[in-house]
């Protein structure tokens, strides 16, 4: 995917398809999400209702046009949404979410974990026969936190083709958390829990995570969807890479950023470099080993 140039030519090519009568459509939506729910929490045996919940999540976000830029098929965003319902009184449900994304690895059949987050306060309401609207300038508990995740992971997706292409859909985000923190809603304040919603989203825009984020674009775009072609140059890229991120930890407080990034990527690191030639596989152990203990046993690998 080329978010820019190659996107306008295309949108040509398109336009001719469309002039001769072709097929109306060869765009897909640019996320496919995939939800489930875990209610074993909950003891009451009258939420037939809720069946129909990960449906109607899907469908409103596979459906709706989140960005201007053209997917195809096979370059849309896997999304998965895990949610799990702790208690409920009348309609009201206390809930825990899992939010994860994976984009194509180009030139191969495989994906990759852009983005991983455990959500552990969450408060909605869901009643029997209710409707879905898309509606940034209304705050909904229940929709408000699925559009605030859609555009983390729209920004994850740009930053790891163009660097600093996120930047829109993080302001977007935080719009949505500006509007959520008029209210009295759970889990949109900033609090002693540094792993929350407003701690993301104040990371991903300030400044000093900067080189964190061009780390992001340089490990996808320059090191994994070139490894098929040239896996020397790869991961010389992605070492550089993890240079930035060890740069960025020096300079700034907060490691949820951090964190996240090797929660989703430490079996990935460990897989790209225990083929490598032994220097290169020192190399990258030395560096894992000293930016990221918490994983220090599957780096172990790599010695």
């Amino acid at each position: 995917m080329n978010i820019s140039s190659l996107k306008k030519n295309i949108s040509i090519f398109l336009f001719l398809i469309l002039f001769i009568g072709g097929p109306q459509s060869i765009w897909a939506q640019e996320i496919n999400a995939n939800v489930t729910i875990d209610r074993s929490q909950i003891n009451s045996t009258s939420l037939g209702y809720l069946d129909k919940l990960p449906q109607q999540i899907e469908e409103y976000i596979n459906q709706y046009e989140w960005t201007n830029a053209n997917f195809n098929e096979n370059e849309r965003i896997k999304m998965s949404l895990q949610i799990n319902l702790l208690s409920v009184e009348d309609y009201n449900f206390k809930a825990q979410i899992i939010v994860r994304s994976q984009r194509p690895i180009y030139n191969t059949t495989r994906n990759t974990v852009l983005f991983l987050f455990n959500d552990e306060e969450w408060d909605f309401e869901y009643t029997p026969n209710r409707t879905f609207l898309h509606d940034e300038l209304q705050f909904d508990p229940l929709i408000s936190l699925i559009d605030f995740y859609i555009y983390i992971i729209l920004g994850y997706d740009f930053d790891s083709f163009e660097e600093l292409g996120g930047t829109e859909y993080y302001q977007r985000a935080q719009n949505i958390l500006s509007l959520a923190q008029s209210t009295s809603a759970i889990g949109w304040s900033r609090s002693s829990n540094q792993r929350n919603r407003a701690q993301l989203v104040s990371n991903l825009l300030q400044t000093n995570y900067e080189l964190f984020r061009a780390a992001l674009y340089q490990y996808h775009r320059e090191g994994i969807d070139q490894f098929l072609d040239n896996p020397e140059q790869a991961r010389n890229q992605i070492i550089s890479a993890l240079e930035k991120i060890q740069q960025a930890q020096r300079q700034t407080s907060s490691n949820l950023l951090f964190d996240m990034f090797f929660n989703a990527k430490y079996r990935e690191l460990t897989s790209i470099f225990e083929d490598a030639e032994p220097q290169i596989r020192l190399e990258a152990y030395n560096m894992l080993s000293n930016i990221d203990q918490s994983h220090l046993s599957e780096y172990q690998k790599l010695q």
